[in-house]
Protein backbone atom coordinates (compact mmCIF):
# COMPACT_ATOMS: atom_id res chain seq x y z
CA UNK A 1 0.00 0.00 0.00
CA UNK A 2 1.42 3.31 -1.01
CA UNK A 3 2.11 6.02 1.23
CA UNK A 4 -1.26 8.14 1.95
CA UNK A 5 -1.91 11.63 4.36
CA UNK A 6 -2.56 10.62 7.43
CA UNK A 7 -6.41 10.81 8.82
CA UNK A 8 -7.81 11.04 12.34
CA UNK A 9 -6.97 7.69 14.06
CA UNK A 10 -3.66 6.66 11.93
CA UNK A 11 -0.63 6.21 14.02
CA UNK A 12 2.61 7.38 12.83
CA UNK A 13 3.62 3.78 11.46
CA UNK A 14 0.79 2.51 10.51
CA UNK A 15 -3.07 3.17 8.66
CA UNK A 16 -6.34 3.13 11.05
CA UNK A 17 -8.02 -0.15 8.91
CA UNK A 18 -11.59 1.28 8.89
CA UNK A 19 -13.59 -1.58 7.01
CA UNK A 20 -13.30 -3.87 9.68
CA UNK A 21 -15.71 -6.23 10.30
CA UNK A 22 -17.64 -7.08 13.70
CA UNK A 23 -15.56 -9.67 14.68
CA UNK A 24 -12.28 -7.70 14.35
CA UNK A 25 -13.53 -4.81 15.94
CA UNK A 26 -14.61 -6.75 19.39
CA UNK A 27 -11.37 -9.24 18.61
CA UNK A 28 -9.15 -7.47 20.67
CA UNK A 29 -11.45 -6.65 24.04
CA UNK A 30 -12.52 -10.24 24.15
CA UNK A 31 -8.74 -11.63 23.37
CA UNK A 32 -6.25 -8.36 24.08
CA UNK A 33 -2.83 -10.06 24.28
CA UNK A 34 -1.17 -11.12 21.09
CA UNK A 35 1.27 -14.17 22.82
CA UNK A 36 -2.35 -15.42 23.34
CA UNK A 37 -3.15 -15.55 19.76
CA UNK A 38 -0.94 -17.58 18.43
CA UNK A 39 -1.12 -19.69 15.22
CA UNK A 40 1.66 -21.57 14.33
CA UNK A 41 2.20 -22.66 10.52
CA UNK A 42 4.80 -25.01 10.01
CA UNK A 43 6.01 -25.42 6.47
CA UNK A 44 8.67 -28.07 5.46
CA UNK A 45 10.64 -26.74 2.06
CA UNK A 46 11.77 -28.54 -0.55
CA UNK A 47 15.48 -26.46 -1.01
CA UNK A 48 16.18 -27.65 -4.93
CA UNK A 49 15.21 -25.27 -6.77
CA UNK A 50 16.03 -22.34 -4.08
CA UNK A 51 20.37 -24.16 -4.09
CA UNK A 52 19.88 -23.68 -7.98
CA UNK A 53 18.92 -20.27 -7.94
CA UNK A 54 21.40 -19.42 -5.07
CA UNK A 55 24.28 -21.29 -7.01
CA UNK A 56 23.31 -19.41 -10.13
CA UNK A 57 23.74 -15.48 -8.07
CA UNK A 58 27.00 -16.92 -6.85
CA UNK A 59 28.02 -17.86 -10.46
CA UNK A 60 30.71 -14.92 -10.68
CA UNK A 61 31.84 -15.18 -7.46
CA UNK A 62 30.96 -12.36 -5.76
CA UNK A 63 32.79 -11.60 -2.76
CA UNK A 64 29.95 -11.54 -0.44
CA UNK A 65 27.71 -14.54 -1.10
CA UNK A 66 24.19 -14.84 -1.65
CA UNK A 67 22.31 -17.36 0.81
CA UNK A 68 19.24 -18.63 1.22
CA UNK A 69 18.40 -16.17 3.78
CA UNK A 70 18.55 -13.71 1.21
CA UNK A 71 15.67 -15.42 -0.67
CA UNK A 72 13.72 -16.32 2.38
CA UNK A 73 13.64 -12.74 3.12
CA UNK A 74 12.73 -11.99 -0.08
CA UNK A 75 10.46 -14.33 -0.40
CA UNK A 76 8.47 -13.17 3.26
CA UNK A 77 8.72 -8.99 1.56
CA UNK A 78 6.92 -10.67 -2.03
CA UNK A 79 4.21 -12.49 -0.41
CA UNK A 80 3.40 -9.65 2.32
CA UNK A 81 3.31 -7.16 -0.44
CA UNK A 82 0.93 -8.99 -2.48
CA UNK A 83 -1.03 -10.28 0.83
CA UNK A 84 -1.13 -6.79 2.36
CA UNK A 85 -2.96 -8.54 5.87
CA UNK A 86 0.20 -10.24 6.92
CA UNK A 87 1.16 -6.68 7.94
CA UNK A 88 -1.46 -5.54 10.00
CA UNK A 89 -1.15 -5.44 13.63
CA UNK A 90 -3.26 -4.46 17.06
CA UNK A 91 -2.50 -1.94 19.02
CA UNK A 92 -5.13 -0.49 21.76
CA UNK A 93 -7.55 -2.30 20.91
CA UNK A 94 -7.62 -1.06 17.32
CA UNK A 95 -6.51 -2.89 14.05
CA UNK A 96 -3.94 -1.24 12.01
CA UNK A 97 -2.11 -1.86 8.93
CA UNK A 98 1.74 -0.78 8.83
CA UNK A 99 3.01 1.59 6.67
CA UNK A 100 6.37 0.20 5.70
CA UNK A 101 7.35 -3.18 5.06
CA UNK A 102 10.29 -3.78 7.61
CA UNK A 103 12.56 -7.57 8.43
CA UNK A 104 14.17 -7.56 11.85
CA UNK A 105 16.92 -10.61 12.24
CA UNK A 106 19.73 -11.17 15.22
CA UNK A 107 23.57 -10.52 13.29
CA UNK A 108 26.36 -12.84 15.29
CA UNK A 109 29.52 -11.05 15.00
CA UNK A 110 31.28 -14.11 16.44
CA UNK A 111 29.97 -17.94 16.50
CA UNK A 112 31.24 -18.35 19.89
CA UNK A 113 29.37 -18.52 23.33
CA UNK A 114 30.77 -14.87 23.85
CA UNK A 115 30.41 -13.50 20.55
CA UNK A 116 28.42 -10.24 21.08
CA UNK A 117 25.11 -10.06 18.86
CA UNK A 118 23.49 -7.04 17.33
CA UNK A 119 19.93 -6.56 16.31
CA UNK A 120 19.29 -5.40 12.74
CA UNK A 121 16.05 -4.16 10.37
CA UNK A 122 16.13 -3.60 6.92
CA UNK A 123 13.24 -1.92 5.14
CA UNK A 124 12.06 -2.68 1.77
CA UNK A 125 10.81 -0.41 -0.77
CA UNK A 126 7.45 -1.64 -2.23
CA UNK A 127 7.40 0.50 -5.09
CA UNK A 128 10.88 0.06 -6.19
CA UNK A 129 11.95 -1.26 -9.51
CA UNK A 130 14.49 -3.24 -7.54
CA UNK A 131 13.82 -6.89 -7.26
CA UNK A 132 13.32 -8.33 -3.70
CA UNK A 133 16.13 -10.12 -3.72
CA UNK A 134 18.51 -7.86 -4.71
CA UNK A 135 17.24 -4.95 -2.16
CA UNK A 136 17.69 -7.90 0.74
CA UNK A 137 20.93 -8.61 -0.37
CA UNK A 138 22.55 -5.15 -0.73
CA UNK A 139 20.97 -4.39 2.81
CA UNK A 140 22.37 -7.40 4.46
CA UNK A 141 25.38 -6.71 2.99
CA UNK A 142 26.01 -3.33 4.13
CA UNK A 143 24.56 -4.40 7.55
CA UNK A 144 27.14 -7.48 7.96
CA UNK A 145 29.83 -5.70 6.89
CA UNK A 146 29.40 -2.33 9.11
CA UNK A 147 28.49 -4.88 12.47
CA UNK A 148 31.58 -7.09 12.04
CA UNK A 149 34.07 -4.59 10.95
CA UNK A 150 32.81 -2.02 14.01
CA UNK A 151 32.84 -2.16 18.12
CA UNK A 152 29.24 -0.12 17.36
CA UNK A 153 26.02 -1.63 18.90
CA UNK A 154 22.81 -1.18 17.30
CA UNK A 155 19.87 1.73 18.33
CA UNK A 156 17.61 -0.75 20.43
CA UNK A 157 20.53 -1.81 22.53
CA UNK A 158 21.77 1.87 23.48
CA UNK A 159 18.89 2.79 24.63
CA UNK A 160 18.19 0.19 26.35
CA UNK A 161 22.06 0.73 28.21
CA UNK A 162 20.85 4.45 29.01
CA UNK A 163 18.43 2.33 31.30
CA UNK A 164 20.09 -0.63 32.56
CA UNK A 165 21.49 0.67 35.44
CA UNK A 166 18.89 2.63 36.82
CA UNK A 167 16.56 1.83 39.69
CA UNK A 168 14.35 -1.05 39.11
CA UNK A 169 11.56 1.57 40.13
CA UNK A 170 12.03 3.92 37.97
CA UNK A 171 12.31 1.12 34.97
CA UNK A 172 9.05 0.08 36.11
CA UNK A 173 7.47 3.80 35.92
CA UNK A 174 9.40 4.31 32.45
CA UNK A 175 7.94 0.86 31.07
CA UNK A 176 4.42 2.02 32.61
CA UNK A 177 4.52 5.30 30.26
CA UNK A 178 6.18 3.51 27.30
CA UNK A 179 3.47 1.21 27.39
CA UNK A 180 0.55 3.90 27.31
CA UNK A 181 2.21 5.62 24.76
CA UNK A 182 2.23 2.17 22.88
CA UNK A 183 -1.49 2.19 23.65
CA UNK A 184 -2.19 5.22 22.14
CA UNK A 185 -0.06 5.29 18.92
CA UNK A 186 2.73 8.10 20.09
CA UNK A 187 5.46 6.38 20.62
CA UNK A 188 8.51 8.49 18.96
CA UNK A 189 9.65 7.37 15.27
CA UNK A 190 13.21 7.38 16.48
CA UNK A 191 12.22 4.84 18.88
CA UNK A 192 9.90 2.75 16.50
CA UNK A 193 12.43 2.78 13.73
CA UNK A 194 15.32 0.92 16.60
CA UNK A 195 12.97 -1.42 18.16
CA UNK A 196 12.70 -5.17 16.51
CA UNK A 197 9.15 -6.04 17.65
CA UNK A 198 7.69 -3.32 15.52
CA UNK A 199 8.64 -5.22 12.41
CA UNK A 200 6.70 -6.40 9.65
CA UNK A 201 8.58 -9.55 10.33
CA UNK A 202 11.08 -10.90 12.96
CA UNK A 203 13.10 -13.52 11.48
CA UNK A 204 15.64 -15.98 13.21
CA UNK A 205 17.59 -18.22 11.27
CA UNK A 206 18.42 -20.71 13.51
CA UNK A 207 19.68 -22.73 10.55
CA UNK A 208 23.15 -21.16 10.93
CA UNK A 209 23.77 -22.26 14.26
CA UNK A 210 22.95 -25.70 13.85
CA UNK A 211 19.79 -25.74 15.76
CA UNK A 212 16.72 -27.74 15.11
CA UNK A 213 13.47 -25.85 16.24
CA UNK A 214 10.35 -24.29 14.08
CA UNK A 215 8.92 -22.36 17.06
CA UNK A 216 8.95 -18.47 18.53
CA UNK A 217 6.39 -16.99 20.58
CA UNK A 218 4.91 -13.37 19.71
CA UNK A 219 5.23 -10.97 22.31
CA UNK A 220 3.02 -8.71 23.87
CA UNK A 221 5.30 -5.52 23.21
CA UNK A 222 5.40 -3.61 20.04
CA UNK A 223 3.56 -4.65 16.66
CA UNK A 224 4.85 -7.77 15.18
CA UNK A 225 2.37 -10.00 14.28
CA UNK A 226 4.46 -12.25 12.22
CA UNK A 227 7.84 -13.99 13.43
CA UNK A 228 9.75 -16.58 11.29
CA UNK A 229 11.96 -19.20 12.37
CA UNK A 230 14.34 -20.97 9.43
CA UNK A 231 15.30 -24.10 10.55
CA UNK A 232 18.43 -26.25 9.86
CA UNK A 233 19.12 -27.90 6.25
CA UNK A 234 18.50 -31.86 6.07
CA UNK A 235 17.75 -34.17 3.50
CA UNK A 236 14.36 -36.25 3.49
CA UNK A 237 12.09 -38.23 1.58
CA UNK A 238 9.90 -37.12 -1.46
CA UNK A 239 7.26 -39.42 -2.98
CA UNK A 240 6.06 -38.92 -6.51
CA UNK A 241 2.64 -40.55 -8.07
CA UNK A 242 4.00 -44.11 -8.83
CA UNK A 243 5.57 -44.32 -5.01
CA UNK A 244 9.66 -43.46 -6.19
CA UNK A 245 11.55 -41.86 -3.42
CA UNK A 246 14.28 -39.19 -4.36
CA UNK A 247 16.21 -37.87 -1.24
CA UNK A 248 16.39 -33.42 -1.56
CA UNK A 249 17.71 -31.43 0.43
CA UNK A 250 15.11 -29.89 2.92
CA UNK A 251 14.61 -27.34 6.23
CA UNK A 252 11.53 -26.61 8.42
CA UNK A 253 10.09 -22.73 8.52
CA UNK A 254 8.09 -22.34 11.32
CA UNK A 255 5.62 -18.99 10.76
CA UNK A 256 4.03 -17.61 14.37
CA UNK A 257 1.16 -15.31 13.79
CA UNK A 258 -1.12 -13.74 15.34
CA UNK A 259 -4.60 -15.43 14.15
CA UNK A 260 -6.64 -12.25 14.99
CA UNK A 261 -5.31 -10.23 11.85
CA UNK A 262 -6.92 -12.77 9.03
CA UNK A 263 -8.98 -15.95 8.20
CA UNK A 264 -7.67 -19.17 8.09
CA UNK A 265 -8.39 -18.99 4.59
CA UNK A 266 -6.25 -15.83 3.98
CA UNK A 267 -3.31 -17.97 6.09
CA UNK A 268 -3.78 -20.80 3.68
CA UNK A 269 -3.62 -19.19 0.38
CA UNK A 270 -0.61 -17.20 1.60
CA UNK A 271 1.17 -20.14 1.98
CA UNK A 272 0.51 -21.62 -1.17
CA UNK A 273 1.85 -17.88 -2.74
CA UNK A 274 4.47 -19.00 -0.47
CA UNK A 275 5.26 -22.32 -1.81
CA UNK A 276 5.31 -21.18 -5.03
CA UNK A 277 7.85 -18.36 -4.72
CA UNK A 278 9.89 -21.46 -3.03
CA UNK A 279 9.56 -24.00 -6.47
CA UNK A 280 9.75 -21.14 -8.96
CA UNK A 281 12.47 -18.34 -6.84
CA UNK A 282 13.21 -16.90 -10.12
CA UNK A 283 10.22 -14.50 -9.82
CA UNK A 284 12.02 -13.07 -6.98
CA UNK A 285 14.04 -11.42 -9.90
CA UNK A 286 11.05 -8.96 -10.73
CA UNK A 287 9.83 -6.16 -8.67
CA UNK A 288 8.21 -6.50 -5.37
CA UNK A 289 4.96 -5.75 -6.53
CA UNK A 290 4.56 -7.80 -9.58
CA UNK A 291 1.45 -10.53 -9.24
CA UNK A 292 2.19 -14.01 -9.13
CA UNK A 293 -0.50 -16.55 -10.76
Amino acid sequence: MSKVKRKHGDRKDAYLVRDSDVMHIFMPFLLPNRADNEAVLNETVDLTAIIDYVNQKNANSPEFKYTMFHVFCAALAKVITLRPKLNYFYSGQRLYEKKDLTLAFVVKKHFTDKGEETLAIIEIDKESEESPVEQVYNKVKNIVYDVRKSEKSDGATDFMSVFSKAPRCFVRFFIKIINILEYYGKLPQSLLKIDPYHSSVFLSNLGSIKMKANYHHLTNWGTNSLFVVIGEKFKRPYYDDDGNVTMKESLELGITIDERIADGVYFSNSIKILRKIFEHPEVLDLPLNTPID
